[in-house]
C-alpha cells in the first residue's frame, strides 16, 4: 500500500511539473512552483528526484512512454491499410487541437528541446531518442506501404519517416507562433499528397 501511495505522488509530481515546465519552459518552472501545481511539500520533490535536470529526464520518460505505446498502436492497427493508419493519425492530432476552446501549444518535449538539447547532454539524448522511437514507429508502418504498393518502389522509408516527424515538430512550432490551426491543416493536405503512389 506505502510503495502504490509513493508511486502515486511521484507520478502526479511528474504529470503535473511536465504541465508547468511546458508552458514555462524549464529555467522558468521552479522547483517550487512544480510542487505547488502538485500540492505536495518541496521536501517530497527532493524525496524522488536528485535534481531538476532528473525531474525533467523522468517527466519526458512519463509523459512519452504512453504516447509512443499510442502512436504504435494506431499505425499497426490491421483494419487500415498502412497509408490510412498514418493519415488517420495525423488527422486525429490536428481535430484534437481544432477542438480546444483556447488554443495552446502543449509539446513538452519541443519545450525542453530548444531550451536544454544543448545545456544538458542528458536531455538532449532523452529527446533524440523519443525522437528516434517515434520515427521507428512510422518506419515500419511506411515500409508495410511501399510493400502494399502504397509508395513509390524506390521510397526510401526511413528518410521519409524522419522527414514527416521533422515537419510535424515543424508545424507544432509555428502553432505556438501562429495560434492557429491553419499550419496543422497545411501539414495534414501535403502528408496526403506525400504518401501518394
Amino acid at each position: 500500500m506505502t510503495s502504490s501511495i509513493r508511486l502515486d505522488k511521484r507520478d502526479l509530481i511528474l504529470a503535473k511539473g511536465a504541465e508547468v515546465m511546458t508552458r514555462r519552459g524549464y529555467h522558468g518552472a521552479g522547483v517550487q512552483e512544480i510542487v505547488q501545481a502538485a500540492g505536495v511539500p518541496k521536501g517530497s520533490f527532493y524525496h524522488y528526484f536528485a535534481s531538476k535536470e532528473d525531474f525533467a529526464l523522468q517527466a519526458l520518460q512519463q509523459v512519452y512512454a504512453p504516447r509512443l505505446a499510442r502512436y504504435a498502436e494506431a499505425l499497426a492497427n490491421p483494419a487500415l491499410s498502412p497509408r490510412q493508419r498514418i493519415l488517420d493519425y495525423y488527422a486525429e492530432l490536428v481535430a484534437h487541437f481544432a477542438r480546444q476552446e483556447r488554443l495552446e501549444y502543449h509539446c513538452f518535449i519541443g519545450s525542453l528541446s530548444f531550451e536544454m538539447a544543448e545545456l544538458s547532454p542528458a536531455i538532449g539524448a532523452e529527446v533524440d531518442a523519443i525522437l528516434q522511437r517515434s520515427a521507428d514507429i512510422l518506419q515500419a508502418c511506411l515500409e508495410q506501404a511501399l510493400a502494399a504498393g502504397e509508395l513509390a518502389a524506390d521510397e526510401d522509408c526511413g528518410n521519409l519517416a524522419g522527414f514527416i516527424g521533422h515537419a510535424w515538430q515543424g508545424a507544432l512550432t509555428r502553432l505556438k507562433v501562429a495560434s492557429n490551426t491553419r499550419v496543422l491543416d497545411d501539414f495534414l493536405r501535403r502528408l496526403e499528397r506525400l504518401l501518394a503512389a
